[in-house]
């Protein structure tokens, strides 16, 4: 049995195929993670759901922004936006039950055995893992209790920086924001979300990517996350990142993550 984490598809439906073929993936034998962003830009987001939820429990997918945009836009609570490839989910005979099963994944994932857990964007320095666990079940919570009520104010850029006493809609926003658009803090901690480009580039002296920030609490377990194509492949010591930017004619990148020795394994997306 294999362990497989697999970076962001957003409905790049047959390089998730050829992806799978290359590794030799069986759901009768072998585990997948998936990153989030299942879904929009790419041509077949309704084919990557339905590859994906087929899979069972052999595939544990955690919940990125393009997967809550597609679930907030279902609702009503958002519109959709140029670019966006998700009218053949809205249209589909079986959209309910596609949009019920991704209302239900979570936000975070563990593997205690391994000592390793996913997510789609990364962790603020304030939260260590018990904090981030609790906050990401407090969000599912609310989506799975009333995801017309929590859309309605979940959009915007603020607050920036996390306090243990938020409340409402405020304290939802900032999870949601952490768990699926982070990817630059400044010095002190706060999150800059309108930051998107690649760390080899100037992104001014007070910035950092998120798993860089000083005294952060989070380390413990090995990190695993997407959303960041100009970060692409990455890995240390604490975290691996897996967006390689299939949806921008990049690659999509698998990992075997129960073996350490593990190299990635890449399919070219430039077709």
């Amino acid at each position: 049995m294999a362990l497989y984490a697999i970076g962001d598809v957003q409905g790049c439906d047959e390089r998730l195929g050829a992806l799978l073929a290359a590794v030799k993936f069986s759901a009768d034998r072998d585990r997948l993670w998936l990153v989030g962003d299942l879904v929009n830009r790419g041509p077949d987001s309704l084919k990557v759901l339905r590859r994906v939820r087929a899979l069972g429990d052999a595939a544990t997918v955690v919940l990125g922004n393009h997967d809550l945009h597609l679930l907030a836009v279902n609702v009503g609570k958002a519109r959709m936006r140029d670019g966006d490839t998700l009218s053949q989910v809205l249209e589909a005979p079986d959209r309910d039950e596609l949009l019920d099963w991704l209302t239900t994944r979570p936000l975070m994932h563990e593997e205690a055995g391994l000592n390793i857990c996913m997510v789609h964007a990364g962790f603020p320095p304030q939260w260590d893992l018990q904090t981030a666990r609790s906050c990401a079940r407090e969000f599912e919570r609310a989506l799975k209790r009333n995801p017309a009520k929590l859309f309605e104010t979940l959009y915007g850029d603020e607050p920036d920086r996390w306090q243990p006493d938020l409340q409402g809609a405020d304290r939802l926003r900032f999870i949601a924001n952490c768990l699926t658009r982070l990817r630059y803090v400044d010095a002190e901690g706060r999150l800059m979300l309108r930051a998107k480009g690649s760390p080899k580039k100037a992104q001014g002296k007070s910035l950092v990517p998120w798993f860089e920030a000083p005294d952060a609490r989070w380390f413990g377990s090995r990190i695993f996350f997407g959303h960041w194509s100009t970060l692409g492949y990455f890995s240390d010591d604490h975290v691996t990142a897996l967006d390689t930017g299939c949806v921008w004619g990049d690659c999509l990148t698998a990992l075997r993550i129960d073996d350490p020795q593990a190299q990635p394994v890449q399919v070219s997306c430039r077709s």
